[in-house]
This record gives structure tokens, sequence and C-alpha cells, in this order.
């Protein structure tokens, strides 16, 4: 499942760095890329949880703790 999430993510942040880790339906997840520039934290979280959304909606991705940095923040 990590792998999934991970291409999932590249497919929505194609100039990120992305690193998945966890189990089960419990994941966490590192999204480290500029498209995060001069935007609030709450907003970066949107923009990773809109790119598991139906991940999340089918169950298979249950909790996700997410960490969403610019290049410079990381």
């Amino acid at each position: 499942m990590q792998e999934q999430i991970s291409e999932q993510l590249k497919a929505h942040f194609t100039d990120a760095t992305i690193e998945v880790g966890g189990d089960g339906s419990h994941f966490d997840v590192k999204v480290v890329s500029d498209v995060f520039e001069g935007l609030r934290p709450v907003k970066r979280q949107q923009m990773v949880y809109a790119a598991l959304n139906d991940m999340i909606r089918d169950g298979s991705v249950h909790a996700v703790n997410i960490k969403a940095l610019t290049v410079a923040e990381a």
C-alpha cells in the first residue's frame, strides 16, 4: 500500500520528494515541494488529502499523518 500511496502522490505532485511510512491503513506521509510555498499548513494538508481522496473514500487508507513542506523548510 505504501507504494500505491507514493505513486498517487507523485501523480499529483510531480516535482516533489515523497516519503511514505506506516502499515495497515495508518500512514505517515512527507511531501516536499515548492508548490506549498506561501500556503498555510491547513491548505497544504488539504492538497495532500485531495490527492489521496479515492484511497480514503474506499477505506484502504484510514488515517494519514501529513508533513507538507517546501524545499527550503525541509
